[in-house]
């Protein structure tokens, strides 16, 4: 316990935690879509709260079973050589990963497609009625697939090594912890992070393109861990910085656009409905007093 209280290891724990904040922001979406799909609010708040918190023991169950048998995950299971058309050696970490980020990217594409073609915008929480058990099983299956990601990030701050033997250890007890705090963060922010994208729904094709990236990114990490390549091209990781670029460019582009179409939408009705030319203008003057007075 004391070894958890001194300034190295406190301030090991807090970038532990915001590292844990920072991944999970991809889970709490998955978690958010995939909660809409039961129907009833009493049930979808059950599933968002029993599915974290069957994941976050997991999570844990899966830290221990990394630090102890971190080797093992790196060791390929089996290669593929079909020289110039598909090259890898996948290991249990590069499949897991792979898997995980094409199964996000396919329900990301089904939701973006239902969006478009559902006749009623108010009944858009997915292309079908999950039942409680199916929606918390795949939000654990998905929480453990975002887990190994963030356990092996967070291997990598809370290493130790011994200098004497050069072996290294592993601060189990502050990665505990850090999974423990997240997980208490992520049920208290997913019933806000769900209304929000009901009530907003303007957002909800963000938060899926979001969800595709996260996908996209865990695609081309688990190829460049199996170091794939296909027809000769080896395929590299899309780095964490260009993902969390793509990400912000997305949402300052989402956000101008939807102020945009919102004024759009203002003087095209005043005009509709207007009695002078300058209807128009007028309420777009309107529009841009109630946003300034807003803020």
């Amino acid at each position: 316990m004391a070894e958890i209280l001194t300034a190295q290891a406190l301030f090991t724990l807090l970038m532990l935690i915001l590292l844990q904040a920072v991944l999970g922001f991809d889970n709490l979406l998955y978690i958010a879509i995939e909660s809409n799909k039961v129907g009833d609010e009493a049930d979808a708040k059950k599933v968002r709260k029993w599915g974290i918190g069957i994941a976050v023991m997991l999570r844990i169950v899966l830290l221990f079973i990394i630090v102890n048998l971190f080797t093992l995950l790196a060791e390929p299971l089996f290669g593929v050589h079909i020289e110039n058309i598909l090259v890898g050696d996948f290991t249990a970490q590069a499949l897991i990963t792979l898997v995980g980020g094409g199964f996000i990217i396919y329900t990301a594409i089904k939701e973006i497609h239902h969006l478009l073609q559902v006749d009623h915008i108010e009944h858009s929480e997915g292309g079908g009625k999950r039942s409680v058990a199916g929606a918390i099983t795949l939000i654990v299956l998905m929480n453990l697939v975002f887990s190994v990601d963030s356990i092996l990030s967070a291997m990598a701050i809370a290493s130790v090594k011994d200098v004497a033997t050069g072996l290294t250890t592993y601060q189990v007890p502050l990665m505990v912890i850090a999974i423990l705090v997240s997980g208490l963060g992520m049920i208290l922010l997913a019933d806000r992070v769900t209304n929000f994208l009901k009530k907003n729904r303007m957002y909800q094709v963000l938060g899926l393109f979001i969800l595709f990236l996260v996908g996209v990114l865990l695609v081309t990490e688990g190829a460049h861990l199996a170091h794939l390549e296909i027809f000769g091209f080896k395929i590299d990781a899309m780095s964490k910085s260009s993902f969390y670029l793509v990400v912000f460019v997305l949402v300052v582009t989402d956000i101008i656009s939807n102020r945009y179409q919102k004024r759009l939408w203002a003087q095209k009705q005043a005009e509709i409905l207007g009695s002078s030319e300058t209807s128009g203008r007028e309420a777009v003057d309107a529009f841009k007093n109630k946003s300034s007075s807003s803020h």
